[in-house]
């Protein structure tokens, strides 16, 4: 490939680190896997991209999914930085909602990521209502600044209460912090989330800060190394909302991309289901460290307003809800004093990786289970350094870990490992579904990630879906999600007014202002859209009500200018939001808004599938011999196939295997497998 218009995701996961180059002339794709790296998740990423291609002067956009925010969080290697904060409020972000780790007994610990040392208090006070009760006492704020930096921080947060209804106390505070420390990482509340709730607004502004040093410095050394490379074009960094911004974007709001990979993956996981003619998925992402769950209804991605990344740390900003279980390919299998088998949720990662990997972990792992039961192809890994899969070293470890405490042989302990990972995996995709009122008959199952394709066969059983749909390229499903998401800014901007007699003028004003700030941020963009959506969401509720529903606004945007909604509009959109939500009105019931959301959205243009699929080509050549695999307990002559070159509209009974480089898909006694004109294989249960 030598063309200038190449567009290159790239995924980098707790295991692998996945690329996928797209040429956006000739539609052709080409994907690589490498291991990821660690600490420095950039010398995987730079690998990766060079094991593909030559020369960077010829790619126009890199897009990335990163988890380097998510396992900052989880693992707590932010930075040390401090908080400046309103007289009285320093342990706002320690008291939290006064909720627990553990629901019952009367200990619970939870260490914030600001130590109570550097959250510092001065003299301000902004009232509810926006009325500055105490002006900012600016040298106090200089002070507790300078007492920072002395004390090591390398971020600061400033968080003033209600500086969401008059944010003019934060701002001159901010900038007399901004003059004098020594880099760009100081985070304001009322710039971050302008949004009602103290504990919410300061916990996602105070773990904005807590990441920015990392993020920004990660960021800055990728784009570093690509233009060193050659490389001229664009290069933007994929959101929690499923998103994309800009690199400058990301390392000013590190905060939005807490769950950046996973979220990319169920973008593409969207496009291909919708494409192949089924809008209603569930998304299952299995790497090596983790299994991610996500529900696609009606071609439409849930997005969840807030999101806990681990207990405490609470992130207030738009993400595709993702429920995440420690169960990958690489989640370590162990029995515990009771005599009961669990998985994960420690992980071998890729360093050292799997049994069977031979780098020096003696613990079996889901992938060894799938090894010694004949699923996974010991002579062409996809990680690891050996040239074949070590299959009685994972034989050994599962023999000793899990089969002489519980009494059985190697194989049986290898089927219990996977029964107890199909299992909890099974208990994620009900916990998306069937808790939340969805029927699974109606939906299909897609899984992606080097390892999902193994376990359709037995979500279909436990969980009754209908079907599983497994991409072209399922390894690299969220490095595709980078190449196709769109560029979108959320907003917010607390109201807090009832609707009768409502400030229309100010209400449009706040509106205008988010459509200006982010068909800016598009403007700016090096890429081409294909149109531009805006959306504006009320939070609303009646009077002394807790709990609010989304009230869709039908507002139009003609040329970059906002038509205001009129107090009827709104109050017509609340009654049927809330009667679709709650089957009925309160009677005199004072409606009250609460919160306007905005959303500014560039469409990126979508790639046709239909060009990944194979060209020609029949089963026979596509045949591969047989393998013995072991299912339920006895031994199955599997046929064996190369899964890039099987036609469209082929069709595989099972016991099957297809193998390609990037997984293994497969396909069950009693299930069959067929290619559709994407490229997809559709696994469904045999007709009888």
């Amino acid at each position: 490939m030598t063309s200038s218009n190449r567009m290159i995701g790239v995924d980098v996961g707790g295991t692998f680190t996945d690329i996928f180059v797209l040429d956006e002339a000739t539609g052709t794709a080409e994907v690589a896997k490498v291991p990821t790296t660690r600490p420095d998740q950039s010398g995987g990423f730079l690998s990766g991209i060079n094991s593909r291609v030559d020369d960077l002067s010829t790619v126009s956009v890199v897009v990335h999914g990163t988890t380097a925010g998510t396992n900052a969080l989880l693992e707590r290697k932010g930075a040390r930085i401090g908080v400046i904060t309103t007289m009285g409020l320093r342990d706002v972000l320690e008291m939290r909602r006064r909720d627990r780790p553990r629901t019952w007994g009367l200990r619970g610990n939870f260490t914030p990521v600001v130590d109570r040392a550097l959250r510092l208090e001065v003299p301000e006070r902004t009232l509810a209502d926006g009325t500055v009760r105490t002006p900012v006492d600016l040298d106090a704020v200089r002070t507790a600044a300078q007492q920072l930096i002395d004390e090591g921080c390398l971020a600061c947060a400033i968080l003033f209460a209600n500086s969401y209804a008059n944010g003019e106390n934060e701002r001159a505070a901010v900038s007399a912090v901004r003059e004098m420390w020594p880099n760009a990482h100081v985070s304001a509340s009322s710039e971050i989330l302008p949004e009602i709730r103290e504990f919410e607004r300061f916990s996602t502004t105070a773990l904005n800060a807590y990441l920015q040093p990392e993020v920004s410095g990660y960021l800055a050394r990728l784009e570093t190394a690509l233009k060193e490379g050659g490389f001229a074009g664009e290069f933007m960094i994929v959101q929690s909302n499923g998103g994309v911004m800009d690199v400058d974007t990301a390392a000013k709001l590190p905060v939005r991309t807490a769950l950046s990979g996973p979220a990319a993956g169920v973008i593409a996981a969207g496009y291909i289901a919708e494409a192949a003619g089924f809008p209603d998925v569930i998304t299952g992402d299995m790497g090596g460290t983790s299994f991610d769950v996500s529900l696609i209804a009606k071609g439409t991605s849930m997005l969840s307003p807030q999101t806990s990344i681990d207990f405490g740390m609470v992130v207030r900003s738009p993400m595709i809800e993702i429920t995440t279980i420690g169960a990958g390919g690489g989640s370590i299998a162990w029995v515990d004093k009771g005599g009961l088998l669990n998985i994960g949720p420690e992980s071998a990662g890729s360093t050292p990786g799997p049994v069977a990997y031979g780098q020096g972990n003696t613990r079996p792992t889901v992938t060894d289970a799938n090894v010694v039961l004949g699923r996974i192809d010991p002579d062409n890994p996809i990680g690891g350094k050996l040239d074949r899969l070590d299959v009685e070293a994972a034989k050994a470890a599962i023999l000793e870990h899990v089969g002489r405490p519980l009494g059985m042989d190697a194989l049986q302990a290898a089927e219990a490992i996977l029964r107890v990972a199909n299992s909890r995996m099974a208990g994620a995709l009900r916990l998306v579904s069937i808790e939340r009122g969805f029927d699974p008959e109606r939906f299909a199952f897609m899984p992606f990630g080097g390892g999902g394709a193994l376990h359709s066969g037995a979500m279909l059983a436990e969980v009754g879906l209908a079907r599983a749909i497994v991409p072209r390229y399922p390894g690299v499903t969220s490095a595709m999600g980078c190449v196709i998401a769109d560029m979108r800014q959320d907003f917010v901007q607390t109201i807090n007014s009832v609707l009768a007699g409502i400030d229309l003028q100010s209400l449009t004003g706040f509106m205008q202002s988010h459509v200006d700030s982010g068909l800016a941020t598009l403007d700016a963009a090096r890429t081409h859209f294909e149109r531009r959506d805006t959306e504006f969401t009320l939070d609303m509720a009646y009077l002394g009500q807790t709990h609010t529903v989304p009230v869709t606004l039908p507002v139009t945007v003609e040329n970059g200018v906002v038509t205001p909604p009129t107090e009827a509009q709104i109050a017509d959109a609340f009654d049927a939001a809330y009667r679709a939500t709650y089957g009925r009105l309160l009677e005199n019931g004072t409606r009250r808004v609460i919160n306007l959301r905005s959303a500014i959205t560039g469409r990126r243009p979508r790639f046709d599938l239909a060009t990944l699929a194979p060209k020609g080509g029949s089963t026979e050549q596509a045949f591969r011999g047989t393998r013995q695999v072991h299912f339920d307990g006895i031994w199955h002559e599997t046929s064996l196939y190369d899964r890039l070159a099987l036609p469209v509209g082929a069709e595989i009974a099972g016991p099957a295997i297809l193998e390609q480089p990037d997984t293994t898909v497969l396909i069950e006694p009693g299930l069959v497998g067929k290619v559709d004109a994407y490229g997809n294989t559709l696994i469904e249960r045999a007709s009888a």
